[in-house]
């Protein structure tokens, strides 16, 4: 089966880099019933991360984030690719990006188990269309 790729929308909100600051938002998302696609938590500065999230249903997600009072930023535009797991699967879609001289603003992949993967990729906004046409979306 080839890749499957489409375009995700996502969201960001800024927290404190200290323990429990995460775990405060996720447990104020699961109180609410918010289910994810994916999350990605990471530190930006001195004192601060990003976490990011793509819920599968935005407006039970931006409810949950009003309720509790968590800064959203977005929705901003990523590609989430799945397909079978092999080797080589990252570097053909990374080559296909190369090949139209895109750069990667970041990309997660992980293999997600029974012979599966899964991963999300970051370009600029101004790339967005381009990559779109070279992972063959439209």
């Amino acid at each position: 089966m080839a890749e499957k790729v489409q375009r995700i929308e996502y969201y960001y909100t800024i927290v404190p880099n200290k323990a429990g600051a995460g775990a405060a938002v996720l447990d104020a998302l699961k109180a609410e019933g918010v289910n994810l696609v994916a999350f990605l938590g990471f530190p930006i500065s001195w004192g601060r991360a990003q976490l990011d999230f793509v819920p599968y249903d935005k407006e039970t997600f931006l409810a949950a984030t009003k309720k509790a009072n968590i800064k959203i930023v977005g929705p901003r535009t990523a590609f989430l690719i799945q397909g079978d797991d092999r080797a080589g699967a990252v570097a053909d879609t990374v080559a296909k990006l190369k090949q139209a001289q895109i750069n990667i603003t970041a990309m997660q992949a992980v293999a997600s188990g029974e012979g599966r993967y899964g991963a999300i990729l970051w370009v600029k906004a101004k790339d967005l269309e381009s990559a779109a046409k070279a992972l063959g979306i439209s």
